[in-house]
């Protein structure tokens, strides 16, 4: 039997009108870390963070996957209605440590994490818009992704080799038009060795969840 999806009911109230909720993107993300549970369980991590986390609902559901006892999972997200939506979610997950911190990607963080993030999960604005609509507000700071829907996940990809542990993983969330494969050869640039580890169609786009580690690892 699968894990239980978390539960996201509150995000019906006005105060949570801004904040993404959970759909077949989010669904995705979860299937590939409930697939990769055994392996996850191997590596013991014991700080992960999920940039992005919205309704905090891919937190608190790898709140379920890994070992409470031994795990920190820390959420990012630049919205403030996001950041107590993640708190109200991972909150309903007993036994597990979260934290949440309004930041950009792990700005706020960035001296305390690097090197040691076992874990890094993002599923970034990826929708292919203007240049002019990214952070436009709240809402699109979800969704807007920029020129190729890559604009702000490319700010962060130079990063996330030096943020990984030795044995980490980062998975990352990606639609066609996003050019996944260029996507891999950049992060290889890095260090990092990718693959797409699951894909689905969700009405006009073409999801994919991309799986990063260290080459050496």
């Amino acid at each position: 039997m699968g894990l239980p999806t978390p539960d996201t009911a509150h995000l019906g109230r006005s105060e949570y009108a801004t904040v993404y909720e959970p759909a077949e993107d989010t669904y995705l993300l979860l299937d590939a870390l409930e697939n990769d549970r055994v392996e996850l369980h191997s590596l013991q991590p014991s700080i992960c963070v999920e940039i992005g986390s919205g309704s905090g609902c891919v937190s608190a559901f790898l709140g379920q996957v890994l070992d409470p006892t031994r795990c920190l999972i820390i959420s990012t997200d630049i919205n403030p209605a996001a950041n107590r939506a993640t708190r109200e979610t991972t909150a309903k997950i007993p036994h597990a440590t979260f934290e949440q911190c309004r930041t950009r990607f792990v700005h706020a963080l960035d001296s305390r994490l690097r090197g040691n993030i076992d874990v890094l999960l993002f599923n970034p604005p990826y929708v292919v818009t203007p240049s002019a609509e990214i952070d436009v507000t709240a809402e699109a700071s979800a969704w807007a992704g920029g020129r190729h829907g890559r604009e702000v996940l490319d700010q962060l990809l130079p990063q996330i080799s030096s943020l990984l542990s030795p044995n980490g993983r980062f998975y990352l969330v990606v639609i066609e038009e996003n050019k996944p494969e260029e996507i891999i050869d950049i992060l290889a640039q890095y260090g990092l060795e990718g693959k797409q580890v699951l894909k689905r169609r969700a009405g006009r786009e073409h999801l994919s969840i991309l799986r990063f580690a260290q080459s050496c690892a």
